[in-house]
């Protein structure tokens, strides 16, 4: 392997199904990123457990029992990683405190963050719910919520919302098709112009094709100066109506990977974490990479 990257992929377990599809994935991504990969189990010490006497002499201590899951469940992720790649360096942690909030701090000197999309529940276990809305939301890394068995067929598919904080999604998912020797379809879902409060005034009539045209020389611009800064890298631009959430999610069937920014709100109707990014963290049908803008840092 060649020089090896100075800022790891960092995965998250907890011993579930999900855990390991995200270890997976993200051993794939330190492969391509040629990169460390780093494992981290986070959980709060049971209280109960920790303070329990053996129930017979010469027991294991309970916190010792609790300690010897977690080293076990690094170690089987640890070893399903060298088993996808092998040639990537690991490293494990396990690590004494809510997840979300080890993650977050472990997201401060990673390339990227990968969590599955649902956990085993168990001390602060990797839950959609929890984790990877936390990470996508204030973490100083792009996050991927892995939603299954990976994929390693289909486009790569980025949400273009025409803000500038889109642009490092869009390098983001660029960079990502190129990695991995794919299309990347640059998709933009739109409205026809509606009312956003009480009294709006609204045109009568308005002509649909002439809203679509112009949301398509919007994404064209984008797409132009993107294929400029990525001579070789197949682009392909998709336009659909209706509410983005969901028709990004319908298209996520055929992908391998489907990257949103945080928030937007530029020339089209922004991509909201609040709304946009978590739909699809829970309704996709592929990985979902949420890329923050660098300017956020917490």
């Amino acid at each position: 392997m060649t020089a090896i990257a100075s800022a790891p992929v960092v995965v998250g377990v907890d011993g579930s199904p999900s855990s390991l599809d995200a270890v997976e994935l993200a051993a794939t991504e330190a492969q391509l990123r040629r990169a460390r990969l780093h494992i981290v189990y986070a959980f709060v010490w049971p209280a109960a457990l920790v303070a329990a006497r053996p129930a017979t002499e010469g027991a294991p201590e309970p916190a010792t029992l609790v300690r010897a899951h977690a080293d076990a469940i690094v170690a089987e992720a640890k070893t399903h990683a060298e088993k996808v790649a092998p040639e990537v360096p690991v490293t494990t942690e396990v690590a004494d405190g809510p997840a979300a909030y080890v993650m977050l701090q472990r997201s401060r000197h990673a390339a990227v963050v990968v969590v599955g999309d649902r956990g085993l529940g168990r001390f602060e276990g990797m839950l959609a719910g929890t984790v990877a809305t936390q990470l996508s939301t204030y973490g100083s890394s792009p996050v991927i919520v892995v939603k299954g068995a990976s994929k390693s067929e289909g486009p790569v598919i980025v949400g273009v919302d025409g803000s500038a904080r889109s642009l490092r999604a869009l390098e983001f998912a660029a960079d990502e098709a190129a990695r991995r020797g794919t299309e990347l379809v640059t998709a933009h879902v739109w409205r026809t112009p509606a009312g956003t409060g009480p009294g709006a005034i609204m045109p009568l009539v308005y002509d649909i094709d002439l809203l679509e045209a112009d949301e398509d020389r919007k994404l064209s611009k984008i797409v132009k100066s993107l294929a400029d800064r990525h001579p070789g890298l197949p682009i392909r631009r998709r336009l659909g109506r209706g509410s983005a959430g969901p028709v990004l999610a319908s298209w996520s069937h055929k992908a391998q990977l489907l990257v949103v920014g945080d928030r937007g709100h530029g020339g089209f109707v922004g991509l909201l974490i609040g709304s946009v990014s978590q739909h699809l963290i829970f309704h996709a049908a592929c990985p979902v990479a949420v890329v923050r803008d660098e300017q956020q840092s917490d």
